[in-house]
């Protein structure tokens, strides 16, 4: 570790439905004639919860600006206790080997923007534990309380809605120190678990807009990793490029039409033989590092007698490593710190693109990635200043899997980076 630091009812029925008409309380009755369908009229009243109501000829259509989605007291209890009594989680800091790995997250959470790691090789190699065991090195970050996408007091690009229009009137934002979150993405979960969805009974029939938000509202500001990503769905496939892409997700149910800010590290792990990913998607990934398995015996030994440590006492063994881990916790924090004053020669940055014109990189999120990695690589080492040698170790990281595929080509396209770099920084 030291050499790695060192280097669905609808609307229609609702609304003819008799037990609105006739048996509701005075509230319901009062928000059902709120809403106005005349014909060639547009309309738009507010009540209770502000749900707008514009309505146009020939249909109707639902406009939600806020959600009624806050966190109770009662709520907050529950996650702390259910996160007090989780599985212990492998240290990161006791991982043997995969130094690739672990230098691409590492440098992922110091820049988030750098947009994420995937994580292509053997099975049995580290790459689920690796990832899960970051979860004791995330640093703290600021939000809005009681907010369920864990909004940014001071960034309104990752404000909810709601949140902003209070900062708008002028309101006092309360907020918290929490740690950044990191959600897995099952393979069998379904669309409306991950974008989230609405009750459209709630809001008809209490006037209140009831969004119960997914797992890309609880990633907000956070890492979204999915193992085995080269299996996922086509349709959540299309879900996650379309947020990564515009850093918002947008539900769309019944007419009804809800956004929030949906910014988030992704982390993806796969076995190459089960599949390939779809290049839209490998794309969004920042950087890509490629893990195998040990070949040193003695280093095998010492990996299987550290799980074994490890499940026979997770405390204790945690307990072993609760220095390096505070160590690297606080190593981690000041480079996020020290990251704003990094600095990179414009000749350095000259030569980084003509690295990816020469490999024929689509697009430039190949230099943008290598600009921010170099950087973060800088802050890790404790130096204000990018060296030749930090971009030479995060380049081929980050353009092997933007290179275009040759069906004849058997050399390794990182090798392919490498040997374009030395020719170019020689």
């Amino acid at each position: 570790m030291a050499g790695l630091i060192g280097t669905s009812t609808s609307a229609t029925a609702l609304l003819t439905s008799p037990s609105i008409s006739s048996s509701s309380s005075s509230s319901s009755r009062a928000s059902i004639r709120a809403l106005s369908f005349n014909p060639g009229q547009s309309q738009g009243r507010r009540f209770y919860g502000g749900i707008g109501v514009p309505v146009k000829k020939g249909r109707s259509h639902f406009s939600v600006s806020n959600v009624a989605t806050e966190i109770s007291p009662a709520q907050q209890q529950a996650q702390k206790l259910s996160k007090e009594s989780q599985r212990p989680v492998y240290p990161f800091a006791a991982i043997v080997g995969q130094d690739e790995m672990k230098l691409c997250l590492l440098l992922n959470v110091i820049d988030p923007k750098i947009g994420g790691v995937m994580i292509m090789g053997d099975r049995g190699t580290g790459k689920s534990t690796t990832v899960r065991s970051l979860v004791d090195l995330l640093p703290e970050i600021t939000v809005v309380a009681a907010d369920p996408f864990n909004s940014d007091p001071e960034d309104p690009e990752s404000m909810g809605v709601e949140v902003r229009e209070k900062l708008l009137k002028g309101e006092q934002l309360p907020t918290i120190k929490t740690k950044i979150n990191m959600v897995d993405l099952p393979l069998g979960a379904t669309e409306d678990r991950v974008c989230g969805t609405i009750d459209i009974e709630k809001a008809l029939t209490e006037g209140v807009k009831a969004f119960e938000p997914g797992l890309l509202a609880k990633a907000n500001r956070g890492i979204l990793y999915v193992d085995e990503v080269n299996l996922l769905d086509d349709h959540l496939v299309d879900v996650l490029l379309d947020s990564a892409a515009s850093g918002w997700n947008t539900v769309e149910r019944e007419g009804i039409s809800i956004s929030h800010p949906a910014r988030f590290i992704l982390i993806g792990s796969g076995n190459p033989e089960e599949g390939e990913l779809r290049p839209q998607l490998l794309d969004r990934f920042g950087m890509h590092a490629q893990v195998g398995t040990v070949r040193d015996a003695e280093l095998r030994v010492k990996i299987v007698e550290e799980r074994a440590r490890f499940d026979k006492n997770p405390k204790e063994f945690r307990d072993t490593y609760k220095a390096d881990q505070e160590k690297l916790q606080e190593q981690i924090t000041s480079a996020r710190s020290r990251l704003s004053s990094v600095q990179i020669d414009h000749e350095l940055r000259v030569k980084i693109s003509k690295v990816c014109a020469e490999l024929n990189v689509d697009g430039l999120r190949g230099d943008i990635v290598t600009n921010r990695a170099a950087k973060a690589l800088a802050a890790l080492k404790g130096r204000d200043q990018v060296t030749a040698e930090d971009i030479a170790v995060v380049i081929p990281n980050c353009l092997r899997h933007r290179l275009r595929k040759d069906p004849l080509e058997s050399i390794d396209s990182g090798v392919l980076v490498i040997e374009k770099f030395s020719e170019v920084f020689s």
